[in-house]
């Protein structure tokens, strides 16, 4: 059977697929576009997480769309209100036609003789399906769906209650009066806690070490005073601009002076659970932002926690017993169920096996270019957003670079790009900078490398990264052009 062609392939249908076809559909409607998506829905992460109290951790007003803007006035939005705008996005630029469900990339290979890549695609039926295409976009997130990180708990045969990962819920959970045990103070823990609080018998917060939270309100303040004052778009527009400034104000802060920020965050803990507890089990020994700042929404963790309907537990687990969780410290830790929130497993190209000219590609042993290009791969991108702002701001920014480089490729009559790396530019850097998170230790070996200077530096700097990718030149004599 003949290869499908198109202009472009898009592998992954979440925020990031949806966001770049979008995109693509509005600057480019005479390129053929095709998204290859290897689960039923759209959606990515907010189609895979279905734990109780999914939500965005980053404010919706820069998560959505700068195409559309986010509507609502939640600044953190449960997960199926995510899911309804990116199917509205989706049908504003017709993609439901666009989309492949069900469809995953198993391999891509890029010939140099013919010009393309090729996808071979396994859609469920007796043979693979291919796909061709001058140019692929991997938008495949940065972990691994079919596998969170579930660390080899001693003893852990032995429990009588349930042990679940958030990432693979198990749809009849009941909690209900039930002693629960959530092992892990990341996003994901601080927003099971409160949501299973409201039910369970018992919610535990079981730590080994603190996390950074950083209380924001249930909705955008910015927005309610200039709703009243100015046109509904106007309103919306300001509000988002505030936003991403705030956040990008915040994370400068956390570089420039990492010990008042750390002050000011303690603080506002101290003020909600008492100095006792917050210097128990709410210090850091990290600076704020050396691992994520955890949103917390209207203080909920804390609220639970003074109500009597949570608690927090900082210690080690010595092993799992038939009846609970034994402790380093020889306390017991009495569960019915067990939420092993530990994690994920860091993927920047899913399990797709990439080959060029017959040569396997191993991208931890190459540079990104300006955050999305791969060193000496070429016609591809790859779409990695921020870790400290919202994910879609780097959507938006790297699907208009995109449309400017290919732009500037019909001008020169090209047909292929290459970003080419200088000797002297070549660095072992993680590509993850200083955030030093156990899911980005554990990868880091696996991820590409960048560089400590522009274009290889990956900078999760977003009005930097705006200006490199929508208005500086796109040939900076470091791209090949064919």
């Amino acid at each position: 059977m003949a290869a499908i062609e198109r202009d472009i392939i898009i592998v992954g249908a979440g925020v990031a697929g949806i966001g770049a076809a979008s995109w693509f559909a509005q600057l480019m409607p005479e390129k053929s576009v095709l998204v290859l998506e290897r689960r039923a829905n759209p959606g990515g992460t907010w189609d895979l997480f279905r734990y109780p109290g999914v939500r965005s951790d980053s404010d919706m007003l820069s998560y959505g769309y700068s195409f559309r803007p986010w509507q609502g006035e939640k600044v953190l939005s449960p997960g199926d209100a995510i899911q309804s705008y990116l199917r509205e996005v989706m049908g504003q630029h017709q993609l439901d036609q666009l989309i492949r469900f069900n469809s995953a990339v198993t391999s891509a290979a890029w010939s140099s003789q013919a010009g393309r890549w090729q996808l071979q695609v396994d859609s469920g039926s007796a043979e693979p399906v291919e796909y061709s295409a001058p140019f692929v976009l991997f938008c495949t997130g940065y972990f691994r769906y079919d596998q969170g990180y579930l660390p080899n708990y001693p003893g852990a045969e032995q429990f009588a209650g349930q042990l679940v990962h958030p990432q693979h819920w198990p749809e009849q959970l009941d909690w209900r009066d039930k002693r629960v045990v959530v092992i892990g103070s990341g996003a994901t823990a601080v927003t099971l806690v409160p949501a299973m609080a409201e039910q369970a018998a018992s919610v535990t917060m079981l730590q080994r070490s603190p996390t950074f939270f950083f209380s924001v309100p249930i909705k955008d303040r910015m927005l309610a005073v200039l709703r009243p004052l100015l046109p509904a778009a106007w309103a919306v527009g300001l509000a988002r601009r505030w936003n991403i400034f705030r956040t990008h104000l915040l994370y400068r802060w956390s570089r420039l002076a990492p010990r008042s920020l750390r002050w000011f965050l303690l603080r506002n803990v101290r003020k909600q659970v008492g100095e006792q507890i917050q210097q128990a089990h709410f210090t850091p020994a990290y600076n704020p932002w050396d691992e994520r700042l955890c949103a917390v929404p209207d203080n909920d963790i804390f609220k639970a926690i003074a109500a009597g309907r949570a608690a927090v537990v900082t210690d080690t687990i010595e092993r799992f017993t038939a009846e609970g969780i034994a402790l380093a410290s020889g306390a017991q830790l009495p569960a019915d169920i067990v939420v092993s929130a530990t994690g994920l497993n860091l993927r920047l190209l899913g399990d797709i096996a990439v080959a060029v000219d017959g040569e396997p590609l191993r991208v931890n042993q190459r540079m990104l270019y300006k955050s999305t290009l791969i060193e000496g791969v070429p016609n591809a991108a790859v779409m990695f957003g921020y870790i400290n702002a919202a994910w879609t701001l780097k959507v938006d920014i790297v699907s208009r670079y995109l449309y400017r480089l290919f732009t500037e490729m019909e001008e020169r009559n090209a047909a292929v790009v290459t970003p080419r790396l200088l000797p002297s530019q070549r660095t072992a850097q993680s590509m993850m900078g200083a955030l030093q998170a156990g899911y980005v230790r554990r990868a880091d070996a696996e991820l590409p490398r960048q560089g400590d200077g522009y274009p290889w530096v990956v900078t999760m700097d977003y009005p930097s990264d705006k200006k490199m990718l929508t208005v500086d030149p796109v040939d900076d004599g470091l791209l090949q052009f064919d």
